[in-house]
């Protein structure tokens, strides 16, 4: 399950996709530019979503 937690306050979130309620899992996105973005997608294809922002900044979740 991809919990992200901020670097600044310590507060951390679990994350569940709506439409199936199945725990959201790590991964990251190659943009065109080469850079990468830490996502949480659906296992079962739903979507995903960026990592959520606390304190300012994006909150991080360790890639397994």
């Amino acid at each position: 399950m991809a919990t992200y937690e901020c670097s600044e306050c310590g507060m951390g979130i679990n994350a569940t996709c709506a439409k199936c309620d199945a725990p959201l899992i790590d991964d990251s996105l190659r943009l065109d530019d080469g850079t990468e973005v830490q996502i949480s997608k659906c296992p079962n294809e739903h979507g995903k979503i960026k990592s959520p922002i606390c304190c300012g900044e994006d909150m991080a979740c360790t890639i397994e």
